[in-house]
């Protein structure tokens, strides 16, 4: 995904987004695309995290930032922008799993294939190893999308983007209590997940 505004300079700190997100609800598009640059990798991140897919995941990224453009006159509290706009990309993430059904996607990436019976790893052990890694990867992302999508979305907003519980609640629009509770039973979920792949 390519977006062609670069930020000229970082955001400095919560003031400086907030005059930002102020600006762009007034339908300042600057100040909106300066807004995208400075979170597009980590709303990229997410989205990649919660539905496992590369391309879907920027289709996710940009039709949240499309929606965020289009909601932002709406936006009641600006000071809280960043929940309101992870509560957006989350949302996308999650109707774009319901859309795509129980597809699985498998990356070969990581495999390194020739025309020839050699191996493409030296012989000192580095192959079985690298088998193991790819193994492990591939349970655990195996794993996951046997997850539902509740269970994906809180799982990489607290170990992926690493957010704290109160922030999660936030996003999710639930108690803190609540999303304590969703976060131990997916980390449960993905448990029982990964002792099936065995």
């Amino acid at each position: 995904m390519t977006h062609p505004v670069v930020a000229d300079r970082p955001i400095s700190g919560a003031d400086g987004e907030l005059a930002l997100v102020g600006r762009a609800r007034s339908g300042d598009r600057h100040a909106f695309d300066r807004i995208v640059a400075a979170r597009l990798p980590s709303a990229y991140r997410l989205a990649r995290a919660i539905v496992g897919d590369a391309r879907d995941a920027e289709d996710v990224t940009q039709e949240a930032f499309l929606s965020a453009w289009r909601s932002l006159p709406r936006l009641r509290e600006p000071a809280r922008f960043e929940a309101w706009f992870a509560r957006i990309l989350v949302n996308e993430a999650r109707m774009s799993i319901r859309r795509r059904g129980r597809v699985m996607s498998v990356s070969i990436d990581t495999i390194a294939v020739r025309d020839d019976d050699r191996r493409p790893w030296d012989v000192t052990g580095a192959a079985d190893s690298s088998i193991d890694a790819i193994a492990q990867g591939d349970a655990l992302q195996r794993a996951i999308d046997r997850l539902t999508p509740d269970q994906r979305t809180i799982l990489a907003l607290h170990h992926v983007e690493e957010r704290p519980v109160a922030e999660i609640s936030a996003v999710l629009g639930v108690p803190v209590g609540t999303a304590k509770w969703r976060l131990h039973e997916a980390r449960a979920a993905l448990v029982r997940a990964m002792e099936t792949q065995r």
